[in-house]
């Protein structure tokens, strides 16, 4: 009797004990499906992590990081990365936080970007950079035909039609002396206009500019082939600026540099004294900034034409609601575009990709 209770015990203790470790499993097994879930990310989602690893800053980082968090969906399957990515968005602005408290102790070179997009004027001691910033903007660079005048950053904004690019004039790339900072402004820049003098060695200053910024890991998106390792490289859009062309005169030593040159190159000749071929400048930093002008235009009533959005060039109908408000991300039914389209008001899906000068009706 007492092998046989023994025995029914046994197998009742096998039993559960079969029983628990199935039922273990599943819950695992669960869990496990919970986070296997199909997110269904949207390219959006893509767009803004790509830039989120491009981003230089915490403070680019956030704003990439704010933009890929609202493009997840919300469902159970971005439950664990929403999670994650919030928790990284707290980590990115407490970094922030500290970096801004002691920007002003840490480094002057630090220029916080406004307007449609950042340009550092960059070159050798009296090539004409405070001169250049001065003629294309309000700011007031101490001007001098003295070597090492200016020795900190100093920004200003050039109006091109409706919008505003910032120009940040530097002190001179020297390899005898130049602040570290210097390079980090450069890095975070949108855009660099390398500045020559056309009337000293101008090809000389270019290719010791050239090395001395590849030797700190920065080169144009252009010049990637040349490099077997792109690791910790910064690929920047650079314009080469030929400054002091101050007369016609001139002209035949800038077709001499070019040909010195032999590579095809963004090249444009300009004069700050005498603001010769000035908007050709402001319409090739605009086009290499790739960017976009798009106007918004709310229903029944007239476009606004005087204050346009800046989205980078390939931007879609979405992105622009989102730029507006993230309401009008959220809850957009329909769109109409004059510009681009077909049509005169076309009716457009959110993955219509707008063309500079579009004017746009959001509906939500």
């Amino acid at each position: 009797m007492d092998i046989i209770i023994c025995s029914a015990f046994c197998f009742n203790f096998s039993y559960w004990n079969v029983s628990i470790i199935s039922i273990s499993k599943a819950i695992i097994d669960m869990v496990s499906w919970k986070d296997k879930m199909p997110t269904n990310l949207p390219p959006d989602y893509f767009e803004a992590e790509k830039r989120f690893r491009e981003a230089q800053t915490p403070g680019d980082k956030v704003l990439c990081l704010e933009e890929m968090i609202s493009t997840v969906p919300k469902h159970k399957g971005t439950d664990k990365l929403r999670a994650d990515l919030r928790r990284q968005l707290s980590k990115l602005k407490d970094e922030a936080k500290t970096l801004k408290k002691h920007t002003g102790h840490q480094t002057s070179f630090y220029v916080e970007k406004e307007g449609a997009g950042q340009a550092v004027v960059i070159g050798p001691t009296n090539v004409g950079k405070s001169a250049l910033v001065a003629a294309l903007t309000h700011a007031e660079p101490e001007v001098s035909s003295a070597p090492y005048t200016t020795w900190k950053p100093l920004p200003g904004m050039m109006h091109v039609e409706d919008i505003q690019i910032q120009l940040v004039d530097t002190p001179p790339l020297d390899r005898e002396f130049v602040e570290p900072g210097l390079f980090d402004l450069i890095r975070r820049a949108d855009l660099v206009l390398l500045t020559v003098d056309l009337q000293t060695d101008p090809l000389l200053q270019l290719e010791e500019t050239l090395l001395l910024l590849e030797e700190h890991r920065i080169s144009s998106p252009d010049r990637r082939d040349r490099y077997a390792s792109q690791d910790r490289m910064v690929f920047i859009p650079l314009l080469i600026l030929a400054n002091k062309c101050d007369d016609e005169n001139l002209t035949e030593v800038y077709d001499l540099f070019c040909a010195l040159l032999g590579e095809e190159c963004p090249m444009i000749p300009i004069s700050a004294a005498t603001r010769w071929n000035f908007d050709v400048l402001k319409k090739q930093v605009y086009q290499a900034l790739e960017i976009i002008r798009v106007y918004a235009k709310p229903p029944g009533k007239d476009p606004d034409m005087e204050r346009p959005f800046v989205l980078k060039r390939g931007s879609t109908v979405a992105e622009l609601a989102r730029k507006v408000h993230r309401d009008f991300y959220d809850k957009l039914k329909s769109a109409r575009v004059w510009g681009s389209s077909a049509f005169e008001g076309q009716m457009v899906q959110r993955d219509y990709e707008l063309k500079d000068g579009d004017i746009v009706e959001l509906r939500v």
